[in-house]
């Protein structure tokens, strides 16, 4: 007999912890829909992710080094892949769903714009006077009503508990407003989890890809970036001397895996402690369950102030991405004056939502390539 849902449903409830957010227990979806027959709730709405046109459009998008610029750099895609990654391991571990943390992580930067933190930034400031822009509300935007793929409903119509991890998605780099209906001082811990898992991600590759293009140095690094020395003498002492493209990547991994050993010991201890026995006890806590050990934050912190001075505000990367923004910025007034070029379906948003977030969407929605182009088309410009 094929494995249905309620078989699924059941594995979960053998294996999974009971703080864990199960499948048959989500909140549903805003619009109505026969539950899927093979898959869980969960299932259905990574595979919605996957296939939604928002998630190939981040292969074009910049995750740090302005897309195009190397063949071996990471995009948003390939950035919110090895979160999904990292995401499952953890929660694997802590015996919490996996598939709503793998979609979580799929999902996050859905609403991310070209160009970077930078363009997001940019947005934010363009639409001061109109509600901002932040990418976590526009992922949410995104599912919720911009994919247009379904007969009966607007967006990906996912379940609330992914859309919750979409709203209260919390990094370094991303912390979002409060959003309307999810009010718990926490969301789920496979929420939680993503949101450790992107800034694990981020941190480790970011120093990859500034190794891959020559704008950092081992030497440096380990001179003053404790966690990379740590795992550089490790390597060493257990692998001796290898050629340099594995020494590097097995450095990188030493750094992951050691960060995500700590996340899931000190995880495990402060769910001890809480006592929580329901995903909504989680949700309940003053403070988030998942998180580093005191020590292993000081050194992320040590390795972020790091990345900010050596590579995110390296002129090599900053002006490219600040010429690209000011292309934005361009962008945003045209099409302000240019609303006739919108179709039917921005017009009819538009009397609800006003034409400044209507450009923000289509300007939010475009890959780094697709603005350059854009801005050559009506100015006949080079960047």
């Amino acid at each position: 007999m094929p494995c249905a849902r309620a078989e699924l449903e059941e594995r979960e409830r053998l294996i999974l912890a009971p703080y864990a957010q199960f499948s048959a227990s989500t909140r549903g979806r805003r619009y109505k829909e026969e539950p899927p027959e093979w898959r869980t709730h969960y299932q259905r709405d990574r595979d919605r992710v996957i296939h939604s046109r928002a998630f190939r459009r981040l292969e074009y998008k910049t995750q740090v080094f302005l897309n195009g610029t190397g063949d071996h750099l990471r995009t948003r895609l390939t950035h919110s892949m090895e979160v999904a990654g990292i995401s499952r391991n953890i929660a694997r571990a802590l015996r919490i769903n996996e598939d709503l943390t793998e979609t979580i992580a799929l999902a996050h930067d859905l609403g991310h714009s070209a160009f970077g933190h930078k363009g997001e930034t940019a947005l934010d400031r363009l639409m001061k006077e109109h509600g901002g822009f932040e990418h976590n509300r526009q992922s949410l935007r995104v599912v919720e009503l911009l994919e247009q793929k379904y007969p009966s409903f607007p967006g990906l119509n996912l379940s609330w508990e992914v859309r919750e991890g979409l709203a209260k998605h919390f990094t370094a780099y991303d912390q979002p407003s409060k959003k309307g209906s999810f009010k718990a001082s926490n969301p789920s811990l496979e929420a939680q989890v993503a949101n450790l898992a992107d800034e694990i991600t981020y941190y480790s590759h970011d120093i990859d890809d500034g190794l891959t293009s020559g704008l950092l140095s081992e030497e440096h690094l380990q001179q003053n970036v404790e966690l990379y020395a740590e795992a550089a003498e490790s390597i060493r002492k257990n692998h001796g001397k290898l050629p340099d493209e594995c020494r590097r990547y097995f450095i990188i991994r030493c750094m992951i895996d050691d960060q995500v050993k700590d996340v899931v010991y000190t995880t495990e201890d402060r769910i001890a402690k809480a006592h929580v026995a329901s995903a909504d006890d989680v949700r309940r806590q003053a403070k988030a369950l998942v998180q580093y050990s005191p020590r292993r934050r000081k050194l992320n912190l040590q390795l972020r102030k790091y990345l900010y001075k050596n590579l995110y505000f390296n002129p090599v990367v900053h002006e490219p991405n600040r010429r690209a923004v000011r292309m934005l910025e361009e962008l945003f007034h045209y099409f302000i004056d240019h609303t006739d070029q919108f179709g039917d379906l921005a017009r009819k948003r538009s009397r609800k939502d006003g034409w400044p977030r209507i450009v923000c969407d289509y300007l939010a929605g475009m890959t780094d390539r697709f603005a350059i182009q854009e801005h050559q088309r009506i100015f006949g410009l080079k960047v």
